[in-house]
């Protein structure tokens, strides 16, 4: 059976909510005839909540269940339920009820009839405290600079995606932040915007705290990084060395020619401060060069070294 949309909903102790949004869910699904499943996954959760997914799924057949033995974080539960998902369109929202399943439709239409990769919620009147919202808009506003992916709020957890994005990505550690950027990098680039309602919690207690932030621009340089370089790490590394031997081959050249002929009764060359910054600048610029040769032999070992996106194909043999 062809299925219009799959809804990859991750949770963590969220028993109270569950039964209010799947039934929300089918009000919506059903009001448009769509084909639908909703894939729950516990990430690890310790109180009744795989229980209540059992009763539910039994009660919906359209409702399927994921249960981790622990909790391993968002990003493998989305990674397990896109591996999953048979929608012609994925939907991921968090289940705490403060995204609304009234806005699958317009979603849905997004991505279908107008032709987008991704489409990313926009929590544009957000319904949490300042200690959340103002990290938040800094966050986005550095993740906006670096990735240049104009989204005024990534970290949404309503987005849509066409199949395809989600069958063609990797989301692993705390990357579930930069599913955009992920995607981008991978050769979807038809990514927008929608604002979308935010409601306050109604059950439970948020998940995460003010380290999320903090972790999120370790993680945003991490796949920067992992994205530009992973093919060619001596291309980073040995920027970066040429750049330290450049600086203490000046240094050096500027306290020859001062000793040798500007000031021959300066101190002796090894007991100046610039001698030192030399000498410092030389050793980062070999140890970054050993840095890229020993990243390039590994990348060149990867079985994923000739591995590519490919999004069409012609007269060629399957």
């Amino acid at each position: 059976m062809n299925i219009d949309i799959s809804l990859v909903i991750p949770l963590y102790n969220e028993e109270d909510s569950l039964a209010e949004l799947t039934t929300w869910i089918k009000k919506v699904c059903d009001s448009k005839n769509y084909k639908y499943e909703i894939l729950l996954i516990n990430d690890g959760s310790t109180d009744n909540s795989w229980n209540v997914i059992s009763i539910l799924s039994k009660e919906n057949t359209n409702i399927k269940g994921i249960s981790f033995r622990r909790n391993y974080g968002k990003s493998a539960a989305l990674n397990v339920g896109f591996e999953h998902a048979q929608g012609d369109v994925v939907i991921t929202m968090d289940a705490d009820l403060q995204d609304s399943p009234d806005e699958i439709p317009s979603l849905y239409d997004m991505i279908i009839k107008d032709g987008f990769d991704i489409v990313s919620g926009w929590k544009k009147d957000r319904k949490d405290p300042l200690s959340k919202t103002i990290p938040t808009k800094l966050y986005n506003a550095v993740t906006r600079r670096v990735s240049g992916i104009k989204l005024h709020d990534m970290n949404c957890g309503l987005k849509a995606y066409k199949s395809e994005v989600v069958k063609n990505i990797e989301v692993y550690g705390e990357m579930h932040r930069y599913i955009p950027v992920i995607a981008k990098w991978s050769g979807f680039d038809k990514i927008t915007e929608k604002a979308v309602v935010h409601y306050a919690r109604k059950h439970g207690v948020s998940k995460f705290g003010l380290e999320r932030f903090i972790f999120g621009f370790l993680d945003l340089f991490s796949i920067t990084f992992i994205v530009k370089y992973a093919k060619r790490p001596m291309h980073f590394f040995g920027s970066l060395g040429t750049l330290m031997f450049l600086i203490s081959f000046l240094f050096l050249i500027y306290i020859g020619v001062d000793k040798l002929f500007l000031n021959k009764g300066a101190k002796l060359i090894a007991n100046r401060t610039e001698f030192y910054v030399a000498l410092t600048a030389l050793i980062l610029g070999v140890q970054l060069f050993l840095a890229g040769f020993l990243g390039e032999m590994i990348a060149r070992n990867s079985p994923k070294r000739n591995v590519y996106k490919i999004s069409h194909k012609s007269n060629l043999d399957e």
